[in-house]
């Protein structure tokens, strides 16, 4: 155990992870985002790569910051290549922010199924999120903040992209299914 007796126990009551890692300086940990989550303009361009293309690149990207997960990047529907992209039957359900409807891109020969997701009708208080997509990085062959090349958030269902300038640990990875 890295901390101190009586956190580890604290945490692990209120259903988080007994081992939160401190931030360092230049430094988030997820574990300080709020709940419900906060929408805010990001700090550094985005871009989001597959099969040689770019698919989007915008420096008015939204990053979107909850609790326990790596921020999401949604990126202005205007800064990507929406001629690669069609709408996918999929949707699924967010508790803050609404409905999500999915999209698939085709590139060349490359498809991939459920590449994104936007929330067209986005529930009160995430009014910005309407005309932005949100890319999973790990279906993807890259996205990137700045220079820095994004990990994917683990799992199939989260679209965090984790960065040098924050820690966790992340919902997601093996054993977070109780937070």
């Amino acid at each position: 155990m890295n901390e101190d007796p009586k956190r580890y126990w604290r945490n692990l009551v209120r259903g988080r992870p007994a081992e939160i890692v401190p931030p360092g300086p230049g430094q988030e940990s997820v574990w300080d985002y709020p709940r419900p989550p906060r929408v805010e303009a990001s700090r550094r361009p985005v871009r989001i790569e597959l099969a040689g293309e770019v698919l989007a690149a915008s420096e008015r990207a939204l990053r979107v910051c909850e609790t326990s997960s790596p921020p999401v990047y949604y990126v202005p529907i205007a800064d990507t290549c929406s001629e690669w992209l069609s709408p996918s039957a999929r949707r699924s359900g967010c508790e803050w922010k609404g409905v999500a409807h999915y999209w698939n891109v085709c590139v060349g020969d490359r498809r991939v199924a459920d590449v994104a997701w936007s929330y067209p009708q986005p529930d009160t208080g995430f009014d910005s999120l309407r005309g932005h997509l949100a890319f999973y990085p790990g279906r993807v062959d890259a996205c990137y903040l700045g220079d820095e090349r994004v990990r994917p958030q683990a799992g199939d269902f989260y679209g965090g992209w984790v960065t040098a300038e924050i820690v966790g640990p992340f919902k997601g990875e093996p054993g977070t299914e109780g937070w």
